[in-house]
């Protein structure tokens, strides 16, 4: 279930929320003041925060500021505050959206929905540009790579062999595929290009270069991804 955190100090709007939050199967938690959200926020797990300006205690641009010093939440204003200054301010301090009071229930429900489902395709993304195996991370949109958190320095040609072996961990490749799909162009033969640039890469991942657990070496076929936990 999503669990959402309503910081709103009126008594009868945060009920109002509640009840018409969770009769569409959202769960909500209330915080009636700044201290109280900040308090349940890092103590708990939300998929978006409704979040009031005007509450006391810790105003809720302060709570804002803490939450994306930890978090990427999606956050959402709600607030009788309808300036342009005040709209500005909220979404230039990190909130992702921002209703104005009085508002419509049916409008705050059509922005949590909006909100969440941008916030799964960010984070899905995410998920999308990094590969890893064991303690090799790659991030195919920076072209970087880290083992064991140390930055890796790869050639283009050597990120491409091991961007192929961690998209399809199962698969063995021989050495004309890792040519046609890393060099992309028709293999003549020359076996030379693909194990040096292997036995580059392994001098780059490996432990222990002569006993590979990465790069492992399939006799008579080619190249796969080991197994490594």
């Amino acid at each position: 279930m999503n669990k959402i955190l309503l910081v709103e100090d009126d008594g009868e709007i945060a009920a109002m929320l509640k009840e018409f939050l969770e009769m569409e199967q959202y769960q909500v938690e209330i915080a009636s003041d700044g201290e109280r959200a900040c308090e349940m926020f890092f103590s708990g797990d939300y998929r978006l925060v409704l979040l009031d300006l005007m509450i006391p205690k810790i105003s809720g641009m302060e709570v804002m500021k803490k939450i994306r010093e930890e978090s990427t939440v999606p956050i959402i204003i709600v607030s009788a505050k309808d300036g342009d200054a005040d709209k500005i301010l909220g979404l230039g301090l990190g909130a992702d959206d921002y209703i104005t009071k009085p508002f419509s229930v049916t409008e705050v429900l059509a922005r949590i929905r909006a909100n969440i489902r941008r916030d799964m395709e960010y984070r899905k993304s995410i998920r999308e540009q990094l590969l890893s195996a064991g303690g090799i991370v790659m991030d195919t949109d920076t072209y970087s790579v880290t083992k064991d958190g140390k930055s890796v320095q790869l050639t283009a040609k050597e990120f491409e062999i091991l961007r192929l072996f961690l998209q399809n961990p199962h698969k063995v490749y021989t050495k004309e595929q890792i040519y046609s799909l890393v060099w992309n162009d028709a293999y003549l033969g020359d076996e030379n290009a693909v194990n040096v640039h292997i036995s580059r890469l392994r001098n780059k991942i490996e432990d222990d270069p002569r006993k590979p657990v990465y790069i492992l070496t399939v006799w008579g076929i080619g190249y796969k991804l080991g197994t490594v936990k």
